[in-house]
């Protein structure tokens, strides 16, 4: 019944960051954190977990003379959160 699920998308801050990125080319670490709700290191642990599976992309770079550190959802992030989003759906009973 629950196959499909993705562990690494069990986090409510993991599906979160790909809600967002799914439908965002790029998007700043400050701008997650605001949409989102969540501190800095708690963002940048999920952020770490999905950069490791390789459902993220990171660019750092500078805008002028400040850092700014940028993700992406990856071609296997989006399929993941898809396939996620998928098994969700079939847990729900249809009428």
């Amino acid at each position: 019944m629950i196959e499909g699920l993705d562990k690494m998308l069990e986090s409510r801050v993991r599906l979160g960051v790909l809600a967002v990125l799914v439908v965002n080319e790029w998007v700043d670490h400050a701008r997650l954190k605001e949409l989102l709700g969540v501190t800095d290191g708690n963002l940048a642990s999920h952020l770490s977990a999905l950069e490791n599976v390789r459902y993220v992309q990171v660019r750092k770079r500078f805008i002028g003379k400040r850092p700014n550190t940028s993700y992406k959802v990856t071609v296997t992030g989006a399929k993941a959160f898809r396939a996620h989003l998928d098994a969700i759906g079939r847990l729900i009973p249809k009428n």
